[in-house]
């Protein structure tokens, strides 16, 4: 384990990347998105050293984090790398020797495969990984190598034999003049986002500047301004009778189709990612915007209003595909008090979860699937981390998204950082201020499990995430919120109390 000055050495290797990212703060550049690969800039070195390559000017990566490196060069070091993990570099030239500093405080070691096109394409070089004493404790190995002339996209592939972290990488020279990577960036800032502090959503552009590094979307204040009013013009409809008094209304849902595609974390790249089951919006895809949701009709869920993507990681049961039968996405508030809850703004992107997060889950364990029906759960899967349920009862996923908003940013790095829960006090505050409505996937499949278990598309059930890309109609998702969340009142799929 890492137990030098710049790590925190967590109980739990596979858990390694998110407690440590936490210890690092504001000195991590790149945060794990939802479904584990992330898209980042390649910005240019902080030592513009001709023919060098920094580690962190990646234009792709499955599994890393950035670091201030202790490295004589001073900068960011990239780490937390282990077996499968991944690093492209778009449009870089190679020459005939390949340079890679690196540093490792894991006795088992491996190597780093250079590969062109993908990460099983044509093998460079393999540049082997030792310890080197630390993780800090740099040294510097060269291969010579034989690559096609002009511009390259390089895969650096870990391989290891065992799971846990091995190598952190500093830089790379290639032999050749290094270009900038055209990929659009997406890396987080090294600073946290602007705290703003409307008491609620803003009418106006916020007086604080909003986070606009790689990654953070900043809303067009003109339009959520347009939005916002529209909304507050709306008069709540009558209540009458005597409605159940709990802030809610939903969207019905079935799954749509199947894709290895994420564009909210792999947006434009086509077959990046694990396999999802898509609800809602029946277009989505690697290349889906705002605005081809908005433009698409068709949708598995009701009402006809909603041209929402909402997706989650495929479950398989021996191998075999496990739809589910229904997903209800309630939009809810948690808030004591929900009148000043406001819609979401369209293009609206959140994620919760870790595809990433790979640990066990007994029984009694956080992020459990369960068993909903009569007799409910009977027994646990061999490996203990699934529930086997009654024949008369199935398994199910509760998903629930955080309630307060930045009020500036319709997505940010991590996919999560613009969001957070209501303070002590069960208000939307300090960094976010803006109530929204709280969103969750409660998931049904139509199987009671078994001793086999099952496994999702990410991996183990502590995988389990969901993705969040709005794109309700104004009108409709106001008059929601207005009638249902603001006044309290229980609502059905189509708004009615």
């Amino acid at each position: 384990m890492r137990t030098d000055p710049l790590h925190v050495a967590p109980p739990n290797p596979r858990t390694r990347r998110r407690v440590t990212r936490v210890a690092l703060g504001a000195a991590v550049a790149v945060a794990l998105g939802g479904s584990g690969i992330y898209i980042a800039n390649a910005n240019a070195a902080e030592t513009d050293v001709p023919g060098r390559l920094q580690a962190e000017a990646f234009s792709a990566q499955s599994g890393a984090q950035t670091e201030g490196t202790g490295d004589q060069d001073g900068g960011k070091n990239v780490g937390w790398l282990a077996n499968g993990d991944w690093l492209r570099y778009d449009n870089v030239t190679i020459g005939s020797t390949v340079t890679a500093r690196i540093a490792s405080d894991n006795t088992a070691g491996g190597s780093i495969e250079l590969r062109l096109g993908s990460q099983t394409g044509t093998l460079l070089t393999t540049i082997p990984v030792a310890k080197t004493g630390g993780w800090q404790k740099w040294v510097t190995t060269s291969a010579t190598v034989k690559a096609p002339t002009g511009k390259q996209n390089l895969f650096a592939v870990m391989k290891s034999a065992q799971k846990s972290d091995f190598v952190n990488i500093n830089w790379f020279t290639l032999g050749g003049t290094t270009s900038t990577p055209t990929t659009p960036p997406t890396t987080a800032p090294t600073t946290k986002p602007p705290t703003a502090a409307p008491t609620t959503a803003p009418t106006t552009a916020p007086t604080t500047p909003p986070a606009t590094g790689a990654g953070w979307v900043v809303m067009d204040q003109a339009k959520w301004k347009a939005q916002l009013a529209e909304f507050n013009a709306m008069t709540p409809k009558a209540i009458t009778g005597n409605p159940v008094r709990v802030a809610e209304f939903n969207a019905s849902c079935t799954v749509s189709h199947n894709k290895a595609d994420d564009p909210i974390v792999l947006p434009g790249l086509p077959g990046g990612s694990h396999m999802h089951s898509f609800l809602g919006n029946n277009a989505t895809d690697a290349f889906t915007t705002t605005d081809t949701l908005l433009k698409n009709t068709g949708s598995s869920c009701k009402p006809g209003e909603d041209h929402s993507a909402y997706w989650i990681p495929s479950l398989y049961e021996n191998g075999k595909k496990v739809e589910p039968h229904g997903v209800t996405v309630y939009y809810g508030s948690r808030l004591p008090d929900p009148t000043k809850t406001m819609p979401l703004p369209q293009g609206f992107r959140m994620v919760v979860g870790d595809a990433k997060r790979q640990v066990d889950t007994p029984k009694g364990a956080n992020g459990q699937f369960w068993c909903a029906g009569a007799g409910g759960e009977v027994g646990r899967s061999a490996d203990g981390n699934w529930p086997v349920c009654a024949k008369t009862a199935e398994i199910t996923f509760h998903l629930t998204f955080p309630d307060c908003w930045d009020g500036i940013h319709l997505d940010s790095p991590d996919h999560k950082s613009h969001t957070g829960p209501a303070d002590g006090q069960g208000k939307c505050s300090g960094k976010f201020p803006v109530a929204i409505p709280s969103i969750a996937f409660v998931i049904g499949y139509p199987t009671s499990g078994s001793a086999a278990g099952f496994e999702l598309s990410s991996g183990k059930a502590s995988s389990m995430h969901g993705d969040v890309f709005a794109a309700w109609e104004d009108a409709a998702l106001g008059h929601r919120v207005k009638d249902c969340l603001v006044q309290k009142a229980k609502c059905d799929t189509f708004g009615n109390h």
